[in-house]
């Protein structure tokens, strides 16, 4: 049930108070982020099954990984605070607005992360463990601390932490890394740049104001707008790979190439013909492709699974 601002104002004062902090908390999390990471890592577990996953690892891998990725979004909060409060988008985050303490959000982002730890090398293995633990460091630290303010290819190097989860997923299932979940990775991690640049050139202004060299600041709008293009034709390319290894079969590639078209029509759009409402579109349908194309591989790996369910259904 939800409860809606009038019903939580009715309640002791206490429990007002307890659950405001605990959005406070929650959002520290980046909950729509971290539910895009969790489910690529799940799809990464089923993919690693040739059957169904077995329920300890499916519920205690997602649990780790989820925690893991929060904690990083909540060091993210903590090392950002002072340009986030200079930011639009981010100005209202609990850290600028003062909702939280820095002690307050370094204590939460460290409870999580010891706690995903203790999940995923207790009740996981040590390999999805030490993967997650690395991937929070890249994002939460490297990336947030030195990559971000280093270099225009800032989003480029650092996306190699965002491209983790499919792999942590299988590492969770057979216990090591494959081929096939290596190409998971680089469909993400290919994908990462067009999908922040199309963010980051309807953001420029804010960039420039902190001093973060985002493409769009250090290169200009043409040249970021050529990037986009070109890293979604690499991308086209890169999400056909699943099936031409044959880790996928012609119900994720009829689908994969309308997504594909989506979003290089986009891409040529954004190129050519320049807006802000434009660069938007391209934003939101990054995140529901990458979202979509997941869904894809996962329906297709089960896909003679459902079909002999449907005839016993039918029979």
């Amino acid at each position: 049930m939800i409860t809606t601002q009038t019903e939580t104002s009715t309640l002791p004062t206490g429990w007002q108070r307890f659950l405001g902090l605990a959005r406070e908390f929650l959002q520290l999390c980046k909950p729509r982020v971290v539910a895009l990471i969790v489910f690529t890592a799940m799809v990464g577990m089923f993919l690693a099954a040739p059957g169904l996953v077995p329920w300890r690892v499916l519920a205690f891998g997602t649990i780790g990984i989820a925690l893991a990725a929060s904690s990083a979004a909540s060091i993210n909060h903590l090392l950002d605070q002072a340009v986030d409060s200079s930011m639009e988008r981010t100005r209202s985050r609990p850290l600028p607005t003062g909702q939280l303490t820095s002690l307050q959000a370094l204590s939460f982002a460290l409870i999580l992360a010891a706690v995903a730890m203790v999940v995923l090398v207790t009740e996981v293995n040590v390999l999805t463990a030490v993967l997650t633990c690395a991937a929070l460091i890249g994002y939460g630290v490297i990336y947030t601390v030195y990559l971000k303010y280093a270099t225009p290819q800032n989003i480029v190097i650092g996306g190699a932490a965002g491209a983790a989860p499919p792999v942590l997923g299988w590492a969770a299932v057979t216990g090591h890394v494959t081929a096939d979940a290596l190409l998971l990775f680089l469909i993400i991690f290919v994908w990462t740049p067009p999908h922040f640049w199309a963010l980051a050139l309807y953001r420029q202004p804010e960039y420039a104001r902190v001093r973060i060299p985002m493409l769009p600041v250090t290169h200009g709008s043409e040249f970021t707008r050529l990037h986009i293009l070109l890293y979604t034709i690499l991308l086209a390319s890169v999400t056909l790979l699943p099936f031409a290894l044959g880790m996928s079969g012609w119900f994720y590639l009829a689908g994969v190439l309308v997504l594909d078209a989506g979003f290089l029509r986009l891409a040529w759009g954004l190129y050519r013909h320049y807006s802000d409402a434009l660069a938007r579109r391209t934003f939101v349908y990054s995140i529901q492709y990458l979202a979509l194309l997941f869904t894809l591989l996962l329906i297709d790996h089960y896909r003679h699974l459902m079909a002999a369910a449907l005839r016993l259904v039918i029979h």
